[in-house]
């Protein structure tokens, strides 16, 4: 009679844990594409990495690392997407001259935000 009390209510117990956690994950997965825009670089691509990463359990995120060469140094950028059903993927190509706008986390530069830079316009 007990274990048709205690074993319910701890199916519930660890359903609703397993909840909670998920909608927590699913609040820091979609977070990641909001970087705060407080600094803009602009320089020439020197190299593309692009790579699908595992975020948590059936949640993925796209991971773009440019290295730009600017007028003065080479800086990493990194663009962060959450993977959803209606993603729009960007295509950089190498040497394009482009403007991003982001914050600095450690060496790398983080954004969200790009624009293509026409050569007269540096």
């Amino acid at each position: 009679m007990v274990t048709a009390v205690v074993i319910p209510i701890i199916c519930l117990y660890f359903f609703w844990i397993t909840r909670k956690e998920m909608k927590v994950n699913d609040s820091k997965w979609l977070a990641l594409a909001d970087i705060k825009k407080e600094a803009v670089a602009t320089g020439e691509i020197k190299s593309i990495s692009r790579e699908k990463q595992r975020f948590y359990y059936h949640r993925y995120i796209l991971v773009y690392e440019l290295t730009l060469q600017t007028e003065t140094k080479l800086i990493k950028a990194k663009k962060i997407i959450p993977i959803k059903n209606n993603i729009e993927i960007d295509t950089f190509s190498m040497d394009e001259v482009i403007r991003i706008y982001g914050s600095w986390e450690g060496n790398h530069f983080h954004f969200n935000e790009y624009q293509i830079v026409h050569i007269g316009e540096k």
